[in-house]
């Protein structure tokens, strides 16, 4: 509470979905100086509008959320826009905040960034041992590139920057656009619409055989938090929930919470993404006693309860989403 009293703290992406539960988190903890400024308000593409925006909030702590992210098919129709929108933005903010002799600087990278046969659970001493997956290797290598400049940046500035890699995030808020949502809103979304319909069946994209690890985005944004508060070193840190599952298994998970009873359809045509996903959480729970405490089943039934009482608005997303994290 005493750390974040006296503190000014910019949240970039501060609106979106994982920003809105980072900002929630802040003030939970006494913080009351925070700006989370939007895209219309400030271009974070542009070097003089990011010089403006330090300008006029005077941050003493970055939390930089904002990204342009998506599911497969927006990751594979717009591989340019992704590449070149999130790594601009980082390398203003993060420039930024060191000619403004900020205090700190949070970054959040993507699991999207590990190479794409990554053994499992995914250490971060594996995170430079090969190309990411090619469906997201645009915008997992833009993300992996502030890495860089932030430890660049330390090593001849002194610059406190620190950098998190969180797994794929789902809950209340999410972005449930079906042009670029992931899968957890993509496939309550269907089930939702398909039981309205009394449609006899639902497709999928892929095989339904990968795993995955999905990370509640209440404990995400706790993690944050007690990040910036406590950590300040340059290696890298997951955040995660510590387990996977199959595609296919969370499907029938999602569901039987719906309660939708028709069939699953698996489209192979579809791209699967990386084969396997989950993230070794050890450096997080020994730096700064952080671990994950929402399971699976309770993260979903929220998730699903949300969207049922916000059907009407939660779709409403034009374009791709600013604020998320992959």
């Amino acid at each position: 509470m005493t750390f974040w009293a006296q503190r000014r703290v910019l949240v970039t992406g501060g609106a979106g979905f994982l920003g809105s539960f980072v900002v929630e988190k802040l003030r939970e903890r006494g913080c009351r100086q925070i700006s989370a400024p939007r895209r219309q308000e400030y271009d974070l593409r542009e070097s003089e509008q990011v010089r403006r925006l330090f300008e006029e909030t005077r941050p003493d702590v970055v939390i930089h959320l904002a990204a342009v992210v998506g599911g497969i098919g927006a990751n594979r129709h717009h591989p340019g826009r992704f590449f070149y929108e999130n790594a601009v933005m980082g390398l203003n903010m993060i420039e930024c905040a060191r000619q403004h002799g900020i205090e700190k600087f949070v970054c959040i990278g993507t699991i999207c960034s590990y190479p794409k046969f990554t053994p499992v659970p995914f250490e971060e001493s594996k995170f430079w041992n090969g190309y990411p997956e090619e469906t997201n290797a645009p915008y997992g290598l833009a993300k992996k590139m502030l890495l860089v400049q932030l430890q660049a940046y330390r090593q001849e500035y002194g610059f406190s920057g620190i950098y998190l890699t969180p797994v794929n995030l789902y809950g209340p808020r999410d972005n449930f656009d079906p042009e670029s949502s992931h899968v957890i809103p993509a496939l309550i979304r269907k089930f939702v619409e398909a039981k309205h319909v009394r449609a006899p069946s639902v497709v999928a994209w892929g095989s339904g055989e990968p795993t995955r690890e999905f990370l509640y985005v209440g404990d995400g944004a706790e993690g944050i938090v007690l990040a910036a508060e406590k950590y300040d070193k340059p290696n890298l840190v997951n955040l995660g929930a510590g387990y996977e599952i199959r595609v296919r298994d969370l499907a029938a998970m999602i569901r039987e919470l719906v309660g939708y009873e028709g069939e699953i359809q698996w489209d192979a045509t579809k791209p699967d993404g990386q084969p396997r996903r989950c993230l070794n959480t050890a450096r997080a729970s020994q730096e700064f006693g952080w671990r994950a405490v929402t399971s699976l089943e309770e993260g979903l039934a929220r998730t699903v309860q949300w969207y049922l009482q916000n059907r009407q608005s939660a779709g409403r997303v034009a374009g791709l989403p600013v604020g998320q994290v992959c």
